[in-house]
């Protein structure tokens, strides 16, 4: 007989999103869907999962156990957000404004916009003034449903301000119930100080900052933007192939707004994702179909940039590719911090059923942060971060737009959010 001290009773539909992970084709269509589900979870892991009948054939709940009744409401695993560059200070308002008068994202960049302007406030900011922002983030994420969350530097592009960002990171581990996934992007462009001298620049994340990250333990990925007027290919794979040597799990940020060829690298050289892809070729679409790189496509960008163009979601799904989707919250190209948006999106803009964009949401964005034997899905063993839903039909994720009907939030077994507003909870 298992115990429990938490119980999730009488769902009238429990969304598990089982099974083996990743998730392809047909198998990503399938949220292992429960009529009138149980889950219960112990000291913060899922113990069970299934029907009342064996719930109480096989655990006993213990005198103190929490109780929460789910009829009439759909519950479903936390979202897992892939893509975020999460530590940033500063905003680009004057800089959306100036897009919606018809300048496009890279002739602001040539004027020094873009990154550098996030760069420059990122390097004026304190690390409290960081971690605040961070905590106010982290809240808006958590009110949506986001429990796990990756997180990039990139913003600093320098050895002190790259290591500010990652160490804002780690500090905001006991601070927040989100679970965050380091991600080190020194490579996110050439900061100004080095523009006639990228190779100078190269060489220090190779030699200094690559190796002094990875000693100080700061980060778990490495991540490179490779893209026209950034990252060459061949660069990317210097850089790609010294973060491996370093011990760093690898993404890239491929084939945004020119077909470069981003993918078809990531896969060759056993990127555990790449990134963007709106541009991505028939060639890259086939090599991420054949190999195990997750394709983590960012709906937002399409959205705030105001494209015509959206990444093929259902080309690469039809292909056999492990398709996550992630919300690239970030000052610039996707201010965005909406998960159930972003679900949303890949319904509306990237032609996905509802059943894959919820997979995309939580199992294969787990895959794609190498944690699916910890979230994505309500499986025994698992981390019971579950989401409660007031609603009658998981459809009603993408078919009612404009609100959150999350009502209860539960982190490691823990409500951490209700009725829309975050509650206090031991981690």
């Amino acid at each position: 007989m298992k115990s429990a001290d938490c119980v999730v009773a009488g769902c009238r539909q429990l969304l598990t999103c089982g099974g083996a992970v990743p998730k392809r084709k047909e198998a990503l269509h399938d949220p292992g869907l429960i009529e009138g589900g149980w889950v219960a979870s112990e000291e913060g892991r899922i113990v069970f999962v299934g029907k009342e009948s064996e719930f109480r054939a096989n655990v006993r709940a213990a005198d103190d156990a929490q109780w929460i009744d789910a009829s009439g409401m759909v519950a479903m695993p936390g979202f897992v957000d892939s893509h975020t560059h999460l530590p940033f200070a500063g905003n680009r308002e004057r800089e959306f404004d100036l897009r919606l008068q018809g300048w496009t994202y890279e002739e602001l960049a040539a004027k020094g916009m873009g990154i550098q302007t996030t760069v420059r406030a990122t390097r004026a900011a304190s690390r409290e003034e960081l971690r605040a922002l961070c905590l106010r983030r982290l809240d808006e994420m958590l009110i949506t449903g986001t429990t796990t969350v990756e997180a990039k530097s990139g913003y600093g592009l320098n050895v002190d301000d790259e290591l500010k960002q990652l160490e804002v990171l780690r500090d905001l581990g006991p601070l927040h119930p989100v679970d965050i996934i380091p991600t080190f992007m020194g490579a996110h462009e050439i900061p100004p100080e080095f523009s006639y001298r990228r190779e100078e620049y190269i060489n220090l994340l190779i030699q200094t900052l690559i190796p002094e990250v990875r000693r100080r333990n700061l980060a778990e990925f490495f991540d490179v933007f490779c893209e026209q007027g950034v990252f060459s290919l061949d660069e990317t794979a210097a850089l790609i192939r010294a973060a491996k040597e370093a011990g760093f799990k690898v993404k890239v940020h491929a084939d945004e707004f020119v077909t470069l060829g981003g993918a078809e690298l990531a896969a060759s050289l056993g990127a555990v994702s790449a990134e963007h892809l709106i541009n991505i070729s028939e060639e890259g679409i086939k090599k991420l179909a054949a190999g195990r790189t997750a394709a983590i496509l960012l709906p937002g960008v399409s959205l705030f940039l105001m494209l015509d163009k959206r990444a093929p979601a259902r080309r690469l799904i039809d292909a056999g590719a492990v398709v996550a989707l992630a919300t690239d919250f970030n000052p610039g190209s996707s201010h965005l911090s909406s998960m159930l948006l972003v679900l949303q999106l890949g319904v509306f803009t990237l032609r996905m059923s509802v059943e894959e964009a919820i997979g995309a949401c939580t199992a294969n964005a787990a895959y794609a942060i190498d944690r699916q034997d910890e979230v994505g899905s309500l499986e025994p063993g698992k981390k019971m971060d579950l989401l409660l839903l007031d609603a009658d039909d998981y459809i009603s994720l993408a078919y009612r737009l404009g609100g959150n009907p999350i009502r209860l939030v539960l982190k490691n077994g823990k409500a951490v959010v209700k009725n829309g507003r975050r509650v206090d909870a031991a981690r």
